[in-house]
C-alpha cells in the first residue's frame, strides 16, 4: 500500500468512528453506513393530516357566547384538504381578526394567527358545525 492508499483508510475509518458517536450521543442506532434504523422505537411520530369531516372551503359562522361572531371565509386547495387559508370579516370576538391558517389533523381542527400562533382548537359536532375553546380559554363554534 502506498502512503496514499494509507490516508484514505484512515480518513474513511475516522468517518465511520465520528458517524458511530454522533449516532451514540444521540441516541439512534444505524443499521448501515449513514441509515438510522427505521424501526426505532424512540424516534418521534409526526401528526398526519386528517381528512376534515366536510369540505372546509367556503363562508362559516365563528362565534363565541358573550364575545360575538363574524364570518369567516375557508379557502382550500381541493375538496377535501387538510389545511387551507381564512380571510375573517370585521366584528370577530377576541383575536380571532388575525386568523390566517386552518388545518384538521388527528385532534381536530385548529385556527392559526398570521405569525402561527395557535387561536383555538375544535373538534366535529357533527354535521358542518365545530365545537372547541380559544387558547384563552373562552368557547366558541364554528358552523354553517
Amino acid at each position: 500500500m502506498s502512503r496514499s492508499d494509507d490516508m484514505v483508510a484512515i480518513r474513511n475509518g475516522l468517518v465511520v468512528l465520528t458517524m458511530l458517536s454522533v449516532a451514540g450521543c444521540s441516541g439512534a442506532s444505524f443499521t448501515g453506513l449513514g441509515a438510522p434504523d427505521a424501526g426505532n422505537a424512540t424516534s418521534p411520530q409526526i401528526a398526519r393530516p386528517a381528512q376534515p369531516p366536510v369540505n372546509m372551503a367556503g363562508r362559516w359562522l365563528l362565534a363565541s357566547p358573550g364575545g360575538g361572531q363574524c364570518n369567516m371565509t375557508f379557502g382550500a386547495s381541493a375538496a377535501g384538504a387538510a389545511e387551507g387559508s381564512i380571510a375573517p370579516e370585521g366584528g370577530c370576538p377576541g383575536q380571532f381578526f388575525t386568523s390566517r391558517k386552518w388545518a384538521f389533523d388527528s385532534s381536530g381542527l385548529s385556527i392559526r394567527d398570521h405569525n402561527g400562533q395557535p387561536l383555538a382548537q375544535m373538534s366535529s359536532a357533527g354535521g358542518a358545525r365545530f365545537d372547541g375553546k380559544s387558547t384563552t380559554g373562552a368557547p366558541v363554534t364554528l358552523s354553517r
